[in-house]
């Protein structure tokens, strides 16, 4: 036994290992895109199997860019998301550089299970929109990506107030949660297409998961311009 005695401290951290890796594995595993910024804050639960391969545009879409664009970038998004708001300069960048040939619609997917403030930001953010239009939304966006750290019910009314609506008219539409069903429905439609973390984007039928780097997600514009 004496002689066996060298090989049981390797052998016990070789075994504590593997039973560290089955638990994580158990768990729902590691997304090892998260060290590398590319990750996406997930939901939890599995999307439902469709047969849609691209978001369907309204007439409710707050879009940015030429409407009608070849490229239309669909973005399931959420305020509080750290991916979030690492991948919206990027297509913003998209934006800058290919004009008239990309559009980007935001659609709201709030992570309710790691991110209280979501969903309240959404809603408030559709309230500007009643009254400032699409102009008054990405305005309000880019605020929320901004400033991430300050979310919260006192900081929406601070910036909708700076974009210039009526705020009796915009706390009345807070208070009765008056944009609820369509959040909702925008992050069912989500789920449905197969979104289950944010930043869920779609170029054209062309699914995209996380934070992509620009460089990847011009290959992808390229790649749907080439196409008849």
């Amino acid at each position: 036994m004496e002689k066996y005695k060298e090989y049981f401290t390797p052998v016990a951290i070789l075994v504590m290992g593997a039973m560290i890796s089955l638990s994580v594995l158990a768990a729902g595993g590691i997304n090892l895109s998260f060290e590398k910024g590319m990750g996406d804050d997930q939901v939890v639960g599995e999307p439902a199997p469709n047969g849609d391969t691209a978001p369907q545009l309204t007439k409710d879409d707050y879009i940015k860019g030429n409407p009608n664009a070849p490229i239309t970038i669909v973005e399931f998004s959420d305020f509080q998301c750290p991916f979030c708001k690492q991948f919206h300069p990027t297509v913003k960048q998209a934006l800058a550089e290919y004009g008239d040939k990309v559009r980007l619609v935001y659609r709201h997917f709030p992570l309710d299970q790691i991110h209280s403030e979501a969903r309240p930001a959404a809603e408030a953010s559709e309230c500007v929109g009643e009254q400032k239009g699409g102009e008054g939304f990405w305005q309000f966006a880019d605020a929320m990506f901004a400033q991430q750290e300050r979310l919260g019910l006192a900081f929406y009314r601070e910036v909708a107030g700076q974009i210039g609506v009526n705020l009796a008219q915009y706390d009345t539409c807070v208070a009765t949660r008056k944009y609820k069903d369509k959040v909702e429905a925008q992050q069912a439609e989500g789920v449905r297409l197969g979104v289950n973390g944010t930043p869920g984007t779609f170029v054209n039928a062309v699914p995209v998961r996380g934070a992509l780097p620009y460089a990847n997600l011009k290959a992808i514009i390229e790649a749907e311009l080439q196409k008849p």
